[in-house]
């Protein structure tokens, strides 16, 4: 009798796809070597990544862009689908945000969007540089943060896996995921002091078919948030602390929020954080519902709140 295999169908699509990419030779367009990009850690790689990008999209055949060893400098860049053909990014260096947060004008560093048929590899690290931000990062001072860059923004992206990716020191969320459709994230290292307000290890919203597997989080908010409009997501061997643990929630803020429902978390350890597998919702604001949700095999260590369902959400007492 042959073996059952547990696969979940949006990861089993995401496999058939990279595979069957695989056997085409795919066109390599070296930041460096092909657009002049210097790794000194000083020279703006936000054009030559540009130019790469936009090579690479428009190429009829399966393409990546390779970002090779050393440690470049990124102002911000935006980099928009769609594209021809399906398109890789292999971050083989270290990319630093500028320190300083007034270099930005809006929450947005590295962004996709509109992409299909994309993955990013390679075991490079995104740094956010993000501790001068959390000394201004105050519950009092909120047009600040309006303006914080999350490291890596995933909007309106279909069909995509995110593999060996570090994300590090981000000056708010790491990883945001809205609008997108069968993803999978997966070997994430994502890292900032405990201390360090809001900086969620990924966050996501109106999503559906998320995977996020074998990653190891340690932050100082939510290691995972799940906004509303998930569906049909799984969490599975995740290494969470130090952080606020695996949150639904916040939900009910705002008006017209989308259900949460179907999402799974198995196989998770976590350590040394505030709460542990939890649902939080804002008291007498808006109507909303979460529903299937299955928390299993479940290790906590040192947990303040292990299991916590907060429909009196107040962060900030009021």
């Amino acid at each position: 009798m042959a073996p059952h295999l547990n696969i979940v169908p949006s990861m089993f699509v995401l496999l058939l796809l990279f595979i069957s990419a695989s056997k085409v030779q795919s066109d390599a367009f070296d930041v460096v070597a092909k657009f002049g990009a210097k790794a000194d850690g000083k020279t703006d790689l936000s054009k030559p990544f540009l130019d790469a990008w936009k090579e690479a999209c428009a190429s009829v055949t399966p393409s990546t862009v390779v970002i090779p060893k050393g440690t470049y400098l990124l102002s911000k860049v935006n980099l928009e689908g769609p594209c021809k053909a399906p398109i890789e990014i292999n971050v083989q260096g270290t990319i630093q945000a500028p320190a300083d947060p007034s270099a930005f004008k809006d929450p947005n560093w590295v962004r996709f969007y509109s992409v299909e048929n994309f993955k990013m590899f390679g075991g490079g690290i995104f740094d956010g540089q993000g501790s001068i931000a959390y000394e201004k990062n105050t519950c009092e001072n909120r047009e600040f943060r309006s303006k914080l860059p999350v490291n890596i923004r995933f909007d309106f992206v279909t069909n995509a896996l995110i593999q060996d990716i570090t994300s590090k020191d981000s000056k708010l969320f790491h990883i945001n995921v809205f609008a997108c459709k069968n993803i999978t994230l997966e070997r994430l290292k994502i890292e900032a002091p405990d201390e360090s307000p809001n900086t969620d290890g990924i966050h996501m919203g109106k999503s559906e078919g998320v995977n996020i597997i074998a990653s190891d989080i340690k932050t100082g908010d939510d290691c995972i948030s799940i906004g509303d409009g998930t569906k049909n997501m799984v969490i599975k061997e995740i290494t969470c602390g130090p952080g606020h643990g695996i949150s639904i929630g916040s939900l009910g803020k705002f008006q017209n929020e989308e259900p949460v429902e179907g999402i799974k978390i198995s196989n998770c350890t976590i350590t040394n954080t505030s709460n542990g597998a939890r649902i939080k919702t804002w008291p007498g604001e808006h109507g909303g519902a979460v529903s299937e949700i299955h928390f299993e095999d479940i290790t906590m260590n040192n947990v303040s709140s292990p299991i916590l369902i907060d429909q009196q959400y107040c962060p900030w007492n009021k």
